[in-house]
């Protein structure tokens, strides 16, 4: 423990003897170190936040899907481009000193390591600009990077709310030019339709091939045939009714007869003629069959052979009625058929026509499909646009407008002048240790018994005369005032500094 002692002691003594050696050490690390940081430009940052909303309820009502997120991820990740950071450069004092593209290259590299745009929420985006240059005074570095927050600001809404708008009306003219082109080939395509019908009037079908003719013509002669022989059937039940019933019921004839039944049927036709039922009307065609039937029956009615019977009339008008409906399907099954074997004749008879046709019809149909696809589209990328513009999908909000910087991010200043202080002592404490070592001289006698391996009997002080004496106190003083001078020329820094903080804010 007495040997760590004299050592410590030993190391004091070595230092103070050798004090205007540290002191003159830690003066010129510290004048040196105070002027590197005094190099140093002061950096300042300025930040801001802006709010993106991306809900658009119109957007939903309407169908119309918004690709508004992928909008706003892909102008977030280009704000830091090139393009854009020469837009800061150039609408900035950035761009005073700037004459050469060399020299904007190299500006632009150096924005970009300072700018960042990062997303802090899904909807919620913070902007922050750092600025520091030498040829700038701290007020124009801070100023520099809350106008460089600011101009960021206005290119994101000039290409979240602008760009889109250019883009959509880019969109709506080439869309608009598409169609210019496919309606003169579609007109084109009707043109040469209609002289192909001109010259081959039996191939005219509304725009039909000769197989899609024969398909109808085939299925129309497949319900003529379901509905004819539901007629027939309706017929022959019919006709068999008829067959079973008399058509005169034993017993005397009345004052009516056939004769009353005949004035009773023909006030009833008059009556419907009178409520404006047309001669096409089902009960008009049942009452007039059953006045032509009963004229027969009064017209044969003789003596008291018996009573005419009533439901055998009504039997014979609905009969009437079925026959013509199986006649009026007959003709139309026959029509039917004349027109499959006229189509059928003309397939086989001139196969060239048939598939002219065929690809005129097709090029047709393509053509016609391609301009109302196109024609759909433009429409829904107008309302699309009318959304965007009437009621925007993109709600931009600037929450914290760019700061004004009050003080220097970097470098902190009052740190490294402290540590350069620290530095500058440490150093010449040290160089003085260091020289002590160097030299063969022992500080306390155990030392020189340690390193002689011989007794040591005594030791002499130093004497001085007053005039030594005065002389020591007189270097002393010029020693502690050195010392102080240095303590208060850190004092003087650390005090500008903060004046000068105080200045920008």
């Amino acid at each position: 423990m007495n040997s760590i002692f004299d050592e410590a002691r030993a190391a004091l003594f070595s230092v103070w003897h050798r004090r205007w050696l540290a002191l003159a050490v830690a003066w010129a690390i510290c004048m040196i170190g105070w002027l590197l940081v005094a190099f140093i430009p002061n950096n300042y940052e300025s930040r801001a936040r802006i709010f993106v909303q991306l809900d658009d309820v119109l957007a939903d009502v309407t169908g119309i899907p918004s690709d508004s997120k992928r909008d706003i991820d892909r102008v977030r990740q280009t704000l830091t481009s090139a393009v854009n950071l020469e837009k800061v450069v150039r609408s900035t004092r950035l761009g005073e000193d700037v004459t050469t593209p060399k020299a904007m290259e190299n500006t632009i590299l150096g924005l970009a390591k300072t700018v960042k745009v990062e997303s802090q929420q899904e909807n919620l985006f913070e902007i922050t600009a750092r600025y520091g240059d030498g040829s700038h005074s701290d007020a124009q570095n801070a100023k520099l990077a809350q106008d460089i927050v600011q101009k960021m600001i206005d290119i994101f809404r000039e290409e979240n709310l602008s760009g889109n708008r250019g883009e959509m009306t880019q969109s709506l003219d080439f869309m608009n030019q598409q169609l210019t082109v496919r309606q003169i080939e579609l007109e084109t395509a009707e043109q040469k339709r209609l002289a192909f019908e001109t010259l081959n009037p039996d191939a005219a079908g509304g725009g039909l091939s000769v197989l899609q003719k024969l398909e109808a013509s085939r299925a129309e002669l497949r319900g003529i045939d379901a509905d004819l022989a539901a007629a027939q059937s309706a017929l022959a039940a019919i006709n068999g009714q008829l067959a079973g019933t008399p058509k005169t019921l034993p017993g005397t004839a009345s004052s009516g007869g056939a004769r009353g039944a005949l004035a009773q049927a023909q006030s009833d036709l008059a009556s419907m003629k009178a409520r404006g039922l047309t001669d096409n009307h089902p009960d008009v065609i049942s009452a007039r069959n059953q006045v032509v039937s009963l004229r027969s029956a009064a017209a044969a009615e003789s003596g008291p052979g018996g009573v005419p019977n009533p439901a055998y009339s009504s039997l014979e008008s609905i009969r009437a009625d079925r026959q013509a409906t199986v006649m009026g399907l007959t003709a139309r099954r026959a029509s039917a058929q004349g027109d499959i074997s006229r189509i059928t004749s003309q397939q086989i008879t001139n196969p060239q026509v048939a598939a002219e046709q065929q690809r005129i019809n097709r090029d047709y149909d393509v053509l016609k499909q391609q301009y109302d696809k196109l024609l759909q589209d433009r429409e829904e990328l107008r309302l699309r646009g009318q959304v965007q513009t009437e009621h925007s999908a993109v709600k931009f909000q600037v929450i914290d407008p760019p700061t004004t910087p009050r003080g220097p991010v970097w470098p902190n200043r009052p740190l490294l002048l402290l540590g350069v202080l620290f530095a500058g002592i440490g150093a010449g404490v040290a160089a003085a240790f260091a020289v002590g070592q160097l030299r063969s001289t022992f500080a306390t006698t155990a030392k020189l018994e340690r390193a002689l391996d011989l007794p040591v009997l005594g030791a002499i002080t130093t004497t001085l005369t007053d005039a030594g004496r005065s002389q020591r106190r007189k270097w002393g003083k010029l020693f502690y005032a050195a010392s102080g001078a240095l303590c208060a020329l850190f004092v003087l820094l650390m005090t500008a500094e903060y004046i000068q903080r105080g200045m920008v804010a």
